[in-house]
């Protein structure tokens, strides 16, 4: 997965879909907040990346800022398209499949 680290600039509208690029065969994730009261990353995922099944502590907000993604949350597969917002809750297992390219801001509040 390539990381970049580079907040974005304040007072300024910005489209959260150009902020991060597609990479052929790549995860690309690119965090714009993170501070102890949560985070705010944007991720673009090239067709056929996956992140396996995992948990988290917080609750966790997946909107898709392009693309199609299915995600699999406690066993459930929930398809989601640009526009579309899922909430993951916390310790529930879920999974992230790129079906097709897609980008989405991950966005997990701690508390």
């Amino acid at each position: 997965m390539q990381k970049n680290t580079t907040p974005i600039p304040a007072a300024k509208a910005q489209k959260l879909a150009d902020l991060v690029e597609y990479a052929e065969g790549s995860i690309v994730s690119r965090a714009i907040s993170q501070s102890k009261a949560g985070s705010l990353t944007l991720f673009a995922f090239d067709a056929g990346q996956a992140l396996s099944e995992h948990t988290a502590p917080f609750d966790a907000l997946v909107q898709v800022l392009d693309g199609e993604v299915e995600l699999t949350i406690g066993g459930k597969k929930v398809k989601a398209k640009t526009g579309d917002a899922v909430l993951m809750p916390a310790e529930v297992p879920h999974a992230v499949d790129a079906k097709k390219r897609f980008k989405m801001l991950l966005s997990m509040i701690r508390g």
